[in-house]
């Protein structure tokens, strides 16, 4: 007999409770437990003398034999970059991003070019007929691509056992609904039920499965925290809508590395992939201006070249302002007062703002010798040689600590046709100069590089 209860579920990690509390005792949120009602029914606890043969037996770990499973090549080098070299069979991928930030679109225009694959699109969110309208916007058209508008999760094993398809996605997890459980779609409990028995579909049939996933006010994905737990592969779409690059960043995955990132550029004809960004990062008519320097940034796991952009100007008011776009404030606030401290630039009376180039977001640390630098090219109204790059984590004595990959930093710039690069002295050792065709100027502090740059 079926006895209907209500249980309150922890919506950050999911702790189930009798009762409601304000702290989560697993871990130690506030306010995080939601009212749901589920069904129970009642079956025979399993004793230790009545408990039936386990399906898997024990095995030692030298016996357990291994072999590499060909990838799936998503036909998108971004994407392939991201998940590791390819999809894996039988793992289940979520994409999470905010509205309208292009995660159905990726999605939809990589299965589309998977010619050889049957691909089962599963739709909560919109009808088929926008699905095909987008399609066409799109431009490309994949008759191995199967469409189907369905929100019971029961429906869509169905449907998956009709098509048997070699990938599927569902389009959002958040909307989908198990009759096991009498709560609506997108509750805690609903959740954590349909990824878990999607999670057991995928393992037994080796189908990978792409999951949409949305995001909270708080940038996070929607749902209980076991969400993330349950899937091996968490990837977040980012970007500034007014801005037209789009980050795909790896979370976490179980197949690869969590440092590489892919970059899109959203067009009418849906997302590009930018496979060289600093040739997009980078204005060419900057040339003459004071208060722009070049960095030589890795983000993820690739090194490009992005132009920082910096202004100073006397306060208007009392108070000066202090703003920054793309970068961490509390950062730049740490380097003016290392310029008044270190270096004798008086900033206190003044307005000082920042700007990252292209709208991202970055937070390397060798980002701030190219901060400094701006931000001083502008107070002096002295332009910086546009042929020269810049790499240096600026320490609170004034002096320039070394940073990683260096010689891909330097490589980069050599590429994109800079004549000369500033570095952290300590960066050249064990550093192969011989070859490279651009100057190299090691520094020990920050006036130094002052002086290089300013004469």
């Amino acid at each position: 007999m079926a006895k209907t209860k209500s249980v309150f579920f922890c919506s950050n990690c999911g702790n189930e409770s009798p009762k409601w509390q304000g702290k989560c005792p697993a871990c130690g949120e506030w306010n995080t437990f939601v009212e749901e009602v589920v069904s129970k029914t009642s079956a025979p606890k399993a004793t230790y003398n009545n408990m039936a043969a386990p399906k898997a037996k024990p095995q030692l770990l030298k016996d357990i034999e291994i072999a590499e499973e060909p990838r799936i090549d998503m036909t998108n080098n971004e994407l392939n970059r991201v998940l590791g070299g390819g999809l894996v069979p039988g793992s289940i991928v979520l994409i999470g991003g905010d509205p309208g930030i292009g995660k159905s679109t990726l999605v939809l225009q990589t299965v589309l070019q998977l010619k050889d694959k049957v691909t089962l699109y599963v739709s909560g969110e919109e009808s088929s007929k926008q699905l095909k309208l987008r399609a066409e916007r799109l431009g490309y058209d994949n008759p191995q691509c199967l469409v189907v508008c369905e929100t019971s999760l029961e429906e869509i094993f169905v449907h998956t056992a009709n098509v048997k398809p070699d990938l599927l996605i569902i389009d959002s997890i958040q909307t989908i609904a198990t009759d096991a459980i009498e709560s609506s779609p997108g509750s805690v409990g609903q959740v954590r039920e349909c990824a878990s028995r999607i999670l057991k579909f995928a393992k037994e049939t080796a189908t990978p499965v792409l999951l949409i996933g949305h995001i909270n006010k708080e940038g996070s994905i929607a749902g209980p925290k076991v969400l993330e737990h349950i899937v091996d592969t968490v990837l977040q779409f980012e970007g500034d809508q007014q801005y037209m690059y789009r980050i795909l960043r790896s979370i976490k995955n179980r197949f690869g590395s969590t440092s590489e990132l892919g970059i899109f550029e959203m067009q009418q004809t849906g997302l590009r992939e930018v496979s060289n960004p600093s040739e997009l990062l980078l204005s060419k008519n900057h040339e003459g201006l004071s208060g722009i320097a070049i960095s030589a940034a890795i983000e993820g796991g690739r090194p490009f070249l992005i132009e920082t952009q910096g202004l100073v100007s006397t306060a208007a008011y009392g108070t000066p302002m202090r703003s920054a776009t793309g970068f961490d404030i509390r950062r730049m606030n740490m380097l003016l007062a290392v310029l008044e401290k270190r270096v004798g630039f008086k900033l206190a009376q003044k307005d000082v703002f920042l700007n990252i180039a292209g709208g991202l977001k970055v937070n390397d640390p060798a980002m701030d010798l190219a901060v400094i630098s701006s931000i001083l090219s502008s107070n002096m109204d002295l332009a910086i040689d546009m042929d020269c790059a810049m790499a240096g984590e600026v320490g609170l004595s004034g002096e320039i600590r070394p940073v990683s990959r260096i010689d891909q930093r330097i490589l980069e710039a050599e590429k994109l046709g800079f004549k000369k690069i500033i570095i952290p002295e300590i960066n050249l050792k064990g550093l192969e100069t011989k070859k490279l065709s651009i100057k190299i100027v090691p520094v020990r502090k920050v006036e130094e590089a002052f002086r290089e740059l300013f004469g």
